[in-house]
């Protein structure tokens, strides 16, 4: 690419960031622009949910890059600004005001945003959701202020943001849908692990329930009512039901989009001068043979420099395990691999259950490893990896036996 090449990236998150470094750590030398919507530096998400609810982390502490960085870069970065439509023909990007932005290569790094439930209440005050800083700082005011909340969803989010409440002091209510946490995650016996770590902390959790109604009163959110008619009181709500991708603006371009905005495993969209990265991205896996979208961290992190040698025209393949971890009260844990949600897959647990200290595995019909995770371990990582990737069927009685070498 010549220094007359315009690259832009649409995005503000940690992928955004990433592949701005990275294009400059490849040596493009071009001009390059990345259009947030958010009015911040871009930063990291996790400790949203985690360290900074908890009063550990400040924003600065999970910026991706200072100010200066952009301008020591050169890197045109405009902050607070929608890109409102992507015109391939004319290889421009429009904003609000009306102006266009041109590009050579294209970067979409949108991320995603709250599920909404269609409830009767959803939009009263006293209802939350965690995506943004203002929401992390918007529940930590919350919690020094009310006694009890509602928290309808039992995935990561709603978890964590439990641990969070009980670290404050605040009296707490989870509903799920499902059986136990976590259920499409880690399925049946992984997440009654994580119900009783809340229940166990003093969390009301209440599986195989259904919310019916955010109850209010003067506009306000003052409860949950189920659809058995039961009704929580509280003094707030958090919907915590997962993530939407942000694909409308690929999808409105005319880019292949099925849950995700479709790319091969160099992470280019069928458009070769436009990639995705990051919760947008349902990627070809060249390990996994299979089409994936992964909305955690790592990607965001691991993507961005195959996508930006992909725009520099350079070969580049994203080839790594997916990986996510999480920290509740005592527990740390981290999850690498995965597991199809139509893959019937045994579970084998070499540790501690109970004093929940235990590495776990995800074993296929023919006893290959498909994933596994450490929990309150922290030196089988690496271990776990090579399990998966070398495809060999292992002895489930051995995997499960601690005196036996992993």
């Amino acid at each position: 690419m010549t220094t007359d090449s315009r690259f832009v990236v649409v995005g503000g998150g940690l992928a955004a960031a990433k592949l701005a470094e990275a294009l400059r750590d490849n040596d493009f030398g071009g001009a390059l622009t990345v259009i947030s919507a958010e009015e911040h530096l871009p930063y990291e998400r996790p400790p949203l949910s985690k360290e900074h609810l908890l009063g550990k982390k400040a924003l600065p502490e999970f910026t991706v890059d200072p100010a200066q960085w952009y301008r020591d870069h050169n890197v045109d970065l405009r902050l607070g600004t929608t890109v409102t439509a992507i015109d391939r023909a004319s290889k421009t990007v429009a904003l609000p005001d009306g102006s266009t932005v041109s590009y050579d290569k294209l970067a979409l790094a949108t991320g995603s945003r709250p599920r909404r439930l269609p409830l009767p209440g959803a939009d009263a005050e006293g209802v939350y959701e965690l995506r943004t800083i203002e929401d992390s700082d918007a529940l930590i005011a919350l919690f020094d202020s009310i006694r009890h909340v509602a928290i309808i969803g039992a995935g990561w989010i709603g978890l964590e943001v439990a641990a969070a409440a009980r670290t404050a002091g605040v009296e707490v209510t989870t509903l799920e849908t499902e059986p136990v946490p976590l259920h499409a995650a880690l399925g049946a016996e992984m997440g009654e692990v994580f119900a009783e770590l809340h229940r166990s902390h003093g969390v009301d959790l209440r599986c195989g329930v259904k919310a019916a109604e955010i109850v209010t009163a003067d506009g306000r959110a003052t409860g949950v009512k189920l659809d058995d008619d039961t009704v929580i009181e509280a003094d707030a709500v958090l919907i915590a039901v997962g993530a939407r991708p942000n694909v409308e603006l690929a999808a409105d371009a005319g880019l292949d989009v099925d849950g995700g905005v479709l790319v091969d495993e160099s992470l280019a969209t069928v458009d070769p001068d436009i990639v995705a990265v990051g919760d947008i991205a349902a990627q070809q896996h060249p390990v996994l043979g299979r089409r994936i979208r992964v909305e955690h961290w790592a990607n965001a992190l691991n993507q961005p420099a195959v996508a930006a040698r992909t725009m520099l025209g350079k070969p580049a393949t994203y080839d790594r395990l997916p990986y996510f971890f999480t920290d509740q009260y005592d527990l740390g844990m981290e999850y690498t691999g995965y597991v199809a949600p139509d893959q019937d897959a045994t579970v084998v647990v070499r540790g501690d259950l109970g004093k929940r200290e235990f590495l776990a595995f995800w074993l296929d019909s023919g006893n290959r490893v498909l994933a596994g995770m450490n929990v309150n371990i922290w030196d089988a990582g690496d271990r776990i990896k090579e399990l998966i990737a070398s495809k060999q069927p292992v002895d489930p009685k051995r995997l499960a036996d601690t005196a036996e070498t992993l």
